[in-house]
C-alpha cells in the first residue's frame, strides 16, 4: 500500500506518511469486510452443484433465486448509503455485517423454491449498503489521486473470494452427512460465521472521518482534512450537486444503466460458472479449481487498471476496454462451442475478467462528480440499479438455458450488453481529470 510519485516529481513525506498509515489502518478492514460479502452472496454458485438437485430446482428457479438477492438490495443501496452518512461508517457497517452474517447462515435451511427465494432477498436487503458504504467512506479518506488504487484493493477481495471461495466450499461440501446435514448446508453455515465476527472488528476499529483519527498524528491529520476539503472545494466550484441534482442528471443516469449492463453479464457469469464448467466435461473434483482461476486472472487485471487509471488520470476508456474484452471472451466460447474446453476457459476468463477490472476507474467517476449528501445518494444510485442487473441477468441466462439447452445461446444474449455499456459511458462524456494538488512542504 506504497504511494507512487507522479510525473512531476516525488510525494512529500508528510503525504507519503499519512496515506501509508491512513491505508494499512482502513483497507484491511474493508477488504476483509468485502470478502465476507462476496463469499456469502457468490457461494449460491457451488452449492447449486448438489443442492438443485435436492431441492429439486430447475435452471430458472435457480437463476431468479440467486438474483432476487438483488432486488432487495437494490431496495437497501440508497437509504442505507443515506443513514451512513449520518450516523457514520462504523456502527452502520458493522450492523451491516452481522445481519447479513446470520441470513446467510439460514440458507442452510431452505426447503422449497419460495422459502429459496425469500431468503435470498433478505440477504440482498440485509447486505445492501456495504459497497456502497465502502466506496463513500474511502472518498472520505482518500484524496482524488489515490482512489483508482484504493478502489482496486478493495474490489480485490471480491475476486479473491471468487478464486479462492469455490475450492474452499468444494472441501465444506465434503462435510455431508455431518449432524445430519448436507454438504451444501455446512457450505452456508461455515462461511457465514466470517461476517458475524468481522462485524464487531468493524466496530472496534473503524474511524468514521480523518479529524477524529487519534491513530494519526496532529501534522498528518490536519494534512488529511485541508486535502480532502480542498479537493471538495475545486469540485464544488465547477458545479455542487445536490441530491436532487444528482438523481437527475444526464450523465449520471448514463453511467447508471452502463453498469446496469456491466452487473447484468458480470453476475450470470459468475453463478453459473461452475455449471458452464461441469458441461465441460470436467471431473467434479476439478470444477471448483477451475471456476476459480478466471477469476485470478480479473485480481491481476484489476490492479493494473487501477494503478495506470491513476497514473495517466484517464477513466472512461479504462473501463470501456475492460468491457469490449468481456464481449470478445463471450464471442469466443460461443464461436467455439464445448468441443475446445480449454479454448472456452481461455473466452470464459476473458468474460469473467471485464467486470472486475473496470471497477477502479468506474468508481472514480461518480466521486470526482459528486460531494456530499449527493455522493452518498448518487453512488448509491448507481449501485442500486446496477444491482437490478445483477438480478435480470442470472435469470435471464437461466430461462434462456432451460429454453434452449444451451450455454452458448446465454452468452449469446450476454455478449451484447458489455457493447452497450461502452456506448453509454462514451456518450456520459464524464471524465474529469482531478489535477494533483501540490503537496505542502
Amino acid at each position: 500500500m506504497d504511494v507512487a510519485p507522479t510525473s512531476g516529481g516525488g510525494v512529500d513525506p508528510l503525504e507519503r506518511e499519512t496515506i501509508r498509515r491512513v491505508a494499512w489502518r482502513l483497507m484491511p478492514l474493508l477488504i476483509l469486510g468485502y470478502f465476507c460479502a462476496y463469499l456469502d452472496r457468490a457461494n449460491v454458485g457451488m452449492a447449486a452443484l448438489t443442492m438443485n438437485k435436492q431441492l429439486g430446482f430447475s435452471n430458472a428457479v435457480f437463476g431468479f433465486g440467486a438474483g432476487v438477492f438483488f432486488f432487495g438490495y437494490f431496495l437497501a443501496e440508497i437509504p442505507s448509503n443515506l443513514v451512513l452518512n449520518k450516523v457514520g461508517a462504523r456502527l452502520w457497517i458493522a450492523r451491516i455485517m452481522i445481519t447479513w452474517g446470520i441470513i446467510s447462515g439460514l440458507t442452510a435451511f431452505v426447503w422449497s423454491d419460495w422459502s429459496f427465494y425469500i431468503v435470498r432477498f433478505f440477504l440482498g436487503l440485509s447486505e445492501g449498503g456495504f459497497f456502497p458504504g465502502a466506496i463513500l467512506f474511502m472518498t472520505w479518506w482518500f484524496p482524488s489521486y489515490y482512489r483508482g488504487r484504493m478502489f482496486a484493493m478493495f474490489s480485490s477481495a471480491a475476486v479473491v473470494s471468487l478464486f479462492i471461495g469455490p475450492p474452499i466450499g468444494g472441501l465444506l461440501m465434503l462435510m455431508n452427512g455431518i449432524l445430519g446435514l448436507a454438504g451444501w448446508q455446512w457450505l452456508f453455515i461455515m462461511e457465514a460465521l466470517p461476517a458475524i465476527v468481522m462485524a464487531v472488528v468493524m466496530f472496534q476499529m473503524l474511524t468514521d472521518r480523518p479529524a477524529e483519527a487519534t491513530w494519526l498524528r496532529p501534522d498528518q491529520r490536519t494534512w488529511l482534512v485541508e486535502r480532502i476539503a480542498s479537493e471538495r472545494a475545486q469540485q464544488e466550484a465547477v458545479r455542487k450537486f445536490s441530491l436532487a441534482g444528482a438523481f437527475s442528471s444526464r450523465t449520471l443516469w448514463l453511467i447508471t444503466i452502463a453498469y446496469f449492463g456491466n452487473q447484468m453479464w458480470s453476475y450470470a457469469v459468475s453463478f453459473f460458472l461452475p455449471l458452464i464448467v461441469r458441461g465441460l466435461g470436467v471431473g467434479t473434483n476439478w470444477i471448483g479449481l477451475l471456476s476459480g482461476l478466471p477469476y485470478l486472472v480479473a485480481l491481476v487485471a484489476m490492479n493494473v487498471w487501477g494503478w495506470n487509471s491513476d497514473r495517466t488520470g484517464e477513466r472512461t476508456w479504462h473501463v470501456a476496454s475492460a468491457w469490449l474484452l468481456s464481449s470478445a471472451g463471450m464471442a469466443v466460447c460461443i464461436l467455439v462451442g464445448p468441443g475446445s474446453p480449454s479454448v472456452v476457459m481461455v473466452g470464459l476468463t476473458f468474460a469473467a475478467m471485464g467486470p472486475w477490472a473496470m471497477a477502479p476507474a468506474f468508481w472514480a467517476l461518480p466521486s470526482a462528480l459528486l460531494t456530499g449528501t449527493a455522493a452518498a445518494g448518487g453512488i448509491a444510485m448507481i449501485g442500486a440499479v446496477g444491482q437490478l442487473g445483477s438480478w435480470f441477468g442470472p435469470t435471464l441466462f437461466g430461462l434462456v438455458k432451460d429454453a434452449t439447452g444451451s450455454n452458448n445461446t446465454a452468452l449469446l444474449v450476454l455478449a451484447l450488453a458489455p457493447v452497450i455499456s461502452t456506448v453509454l459511458l462514451v456518450a456520459a462524456g464524464h471524465d474529469r481529470r482531478m489535477e494533483r494538488i501540490p503537496s505542502r512542504g
